[in-house]
């Protein structure tokens, strides 16, 4: 009788073992949220959004890097500042603080955070960036994942991995232009090689700052530096390697320019170079709107500016090959803002992020 406990314990953790597999390989819907680039206006739009997820069911939000503006004041801070402004100095010191207080702790679900060109300006590094943000960027999820691949990696990093639902979710780093370094690249051909590898695995999505390079987006990229030619191609090119050999669903996430874009890999380059991979543009979380590209209208799938918003994606929708993911923009309007940011930062400041924050004239509201 004293083994009886034992004995459903061991039960009951075979029978969990198994809901999990099967929770995790079923054609079960489920979804999230991505986006990036919330610095200028993000203590106004990253709230925002984590209001509009909560309504949707989004399971984490992933954000793309760039996370406050740093070479500069960003309009939020100083609105807050008003008339007493605050030193670069102490901008410099608290700024990434003000990241965590007015945009992450906004949401109630888990915040998937990665690193952009912005957090390794100077004076900032990528190691102050690791230090700030240790409990985001060696969080559970992605401890876990590090130490499964390897169980004496013990070194936290920019670009890490992490399996959910039957999807390896990558996120790459490179917010400084000797990236991708060869550290980097032997890191993610080891994880796309046994994402192919694994018969439980449908799907890789891949999500970094700046877009590969021979996008749409060319000119605000990879392609502005030769590694950056170089080892994006490399990128690229595997991940098509994991598309039509291994036959994994692939789809690739960037933010960088301000503004959407889906299908910015319908180029020539990569039309005459191997095929196109689904991939987006998604720097819509606050920061100043930037002009589109003279071919976007007429290469990409759909491509918008003086937006902000985010993408939800759905995994596995109704009547689609189990892996598939449904990415929809939300567009976020000035109404849609929370009434406690209203009142923390003042209609003003909510109204000239809206219709001022771009470099592109905006048509007035009618």
């Amino acid at each position: 009788m004293n083994n009886l406990p034992k004995i459903f314990l061991l039960v009951f953790c075979v029978l969990l073992s198994v809901f999990t597999s099967y929770s995790q390989n079923s054609n079960q819907q489920w979804q999230f949220a991505v986006s990036g680039d919330s610095r200028n206006c993000g203590d106004v739009v990253m709230p925002t959004i984590a209001k509009d997820i909560s309504t949707n069911n989004g399971q984490f939000y992933w954000h793309l890097g760039d996370l406050r503006w740093i070479s500069d004041f960003d309009e939020d801070i100083k609105q807050r500042t008003g008339a007493r402004p605050i030193s670069i100095a102490t901008y410099e010191n608290t700024v990434w603080q003000d990241f965590i207080e007015n945009q992450i702790n906004a949401f109630k679900v888990p915040f998937i955070l990665g690193i952009g060109n912005h957090e390794t300006a100077s004076p900032k590094t990528r190691n102050d960036f690791l230090i700030q943000f240790a409990d985001w960027i060696n969080s559970p999820l992605i401890q876990s994942q590090r130490l499964k691949d390897d169980p004496n990696d013990h070194k936290i990093k920019t670009y890490f991995h992490w399996q959910q639902g039957g999807i390896d979710f990558i996120y790459l780093d490179n917010s400084t232009t000797d990236q991708f370094d060869a550290a980097q690249m032997g890191w993610f051909y080891k994880v796309v090689n046994k994402a192919d590898a694994d018969p439980n695995i449908k799907t890789i999505v891949v999500g970094m700052h700046e877009a590969l390079p021979d996008s749409i987006s060319a000119d605000h990229s990879m392609s502005d530096y030769p590694a950056g030619v170089q080892s994006g191609r490399a990128v690229y090119s595997r991940l098509l390697k994991s598309q039509n050999d291994a036959h994994k669903l692939v789809y690739v996430l960037a933010s960088h320019s301000h503004f959407f874009m889906d299908g910015i890999f319908n180029t020539d380059y990569w039309k005459n170079n191997g095929g196109v991979l689904p991939g987006w543009i998604v720097g819509t979380s606050g920061a100043v709107r930037y002009k589109l590209p003279a071919n976007a209208e007429t290469l990409a799938k759909a491509a918008k500016t003086n937006v902000y918003g985010y993408l939800m994606a759905t995994v596995n929708p109704a009547g689609s090959p189990e892996g598939t993911i449904q990415f929809n923009f939300h567009e976020l309007k000035e109404a849609d803002v929370p009434t406690d940011v209203q009142t923390k930062f003042g209609t003003d400041l909510v109204h000239w992020c809206f219709e001022k924050n771009s470099q592109v004239p905006i048509t007035p509201m009618e």
